[in-house]
């Protein structure tokens, strides 16, 4: 738990069951510590010109240090609704105020390295200028769908699973709608 802060490692989630039903609740630390299935929100942001943001991990975050992302997101907070927490994460994340409510898209169980949680995937649009969180994010840029899918199959870039399980998801969700 190196590199986490007290108020992180107390602060108390729902633990759930594998059909997203809250079984109890548990201080974060614990969870994580003892695999506790919990929540957590992915939101994929885009700009105005559509291009996607993407960022690498600080080095002290608790799941997948310094590894990269094209969601912001986290975990979702003890009686806190999904929609709730993909506001918050999301401005909190990419340091804005006044950030539209991420589309809810859909929502499974990741399964995987670092544990299990339920991922309730959205996007939103953000047209205000960034100021990412220093606690959360090292490196940030926004690509576009071709030099994100590229980054992705072309390796070099170590992704975070979770987030990439999500990307997968996301591309074969929107499939249909293309």
């Amino acid at each position: 738990m190196s590199g986490v802060s007290a108020a992180a490692e107390d602060e108390v989630l729902d633990v759930v069951d594998r059909d997203d039903r809250v079984t109890g609740q548990a201080p974060r630390g614990e969870v994580y510590a003892r695999g506790l299935v919990h929540r957590c929100v992915f939101v994929r942001v885009r700009d105005a010109e559509g291009r996607i943001f993407v960022h690498r991990r600080t080095a002290s975050k608790l799941v997948f240090p310094s590894a990269y992302d094209m969601f912001v997101g986290g975990v979702v907070g003890a009686g806190e609704d999904y929609g709730e927490a993909a506001l918050r994460e999301a401005e909190e994340e990419l340091g804005v105020t006044g950030l539209g409510q991420p589309e809810p898209l859909f929502k499974f169980l990741y399964e995987g390295p670092g544990g299990a949680w339920w991922s309730y995937v959205h996007e939103v649009r953000c047209e205000l200028p960034v100021s990412p969180q220093v606690s959360e994010v090292a490196w940030h840029a926004w690509l576009t769908e071709e030099e994100l899918a590229a980054r992705v199959t072309g390796g070099g870039w170590e992704w975070v699973p979770d987030g990439l399980e999500a990307y997968r998801r996301l591309r074969a969700h929107l499939e249909p709608h293309q």
